[in-house]
């Protein structure tokens, strides 16, 4: 049975208005509601099985993240740590159920774990001009194109709020970020006020 989720209200829904207007300068859209599995595994042949079942392999390099278009949709998998993966999925059709079931059969009797932590965190899509003005602000990674490729994938602090930071596209300027819901609204105040000196120089 599939739980009626008809009555959500996403973390950063009341900021809507208010992060449009940071466009064109910096555009921010929330992704809510997303498919998040955290998978434990360490045995590169049942890796390998977790990533035949999705129809995307899962990353082998440190701080990457693949992406692909598998029998559940469009799918990414995040290197976390050296056998810690999140695996973030489109939930329109809430494939949540088929998703974590498809990859516990997959994993079998191999050494590791299967988490839905969906409800951890939310996801925000950023660009523009002055994206990376903004992310430099309050996060020491850095993104320029040469030391940070697209796909790659890094935990870190974002004026000191923990994320999860994907280069998604790295010449276009196209990240997106991962908070903890309950830091969503802190995160949305911060990217507002970062973004403010940008504004008036952008048309």
């Amino acid at each position: 049975m599939t739980a009626d989720t008809s009555s959500r209200t996403s973390p950063l829904a009341a900021w809507a208005d208010r992060l449009a207007g940071l466009a064109p300068a910096l555009t921010v859209a929330e992704r809510p509601f997303l498919t998040q599995l955290t998978v434990r595994a360490s045995d590169p042949d049942a890796v390998a099985a977790l990533g035949a079942a999705l129809g995307v392999a899962f990353p082998a390099d440190p701080c990457t993240f693949t992406r692909g278009d598998g029998p559940f949709g469009d799918v990414e998998v995040l290197w976390l740590g050296p056998d810690e993966f999140l695996v973030v999925a489109r939930s329109d059709l809430d494939p949540r159920v088929p998703v974590e079931e498809a990859l516990r059969t997959a994993l079998g009797s191999a050494r590791g774990a299967v988490v839905d932590t969906s409800a951890q965190r939310t996801t925000v899509a950023l660009a523009g001009p002055h994206v990376r003005d903004v992310l430099a602000h309050g996060c020491a990674v850095d993104l320029h194109p040469s030391a940070a490729p697209t796909g790659t994938c890094v935990q870190t602090l974002l004026a000191r709020a923990g994320v999860i930071l994907q280069v998604v596209d790295a010449e276009a300027g196209v990240f997106t970020v991962l908070v903890r819901s309950s830091f969503a609204e802190y995160l949305a105040a911060w990217l507002s006020d970062a973004c403010v000196e940008y504004l008036a120089g952008v048309s």
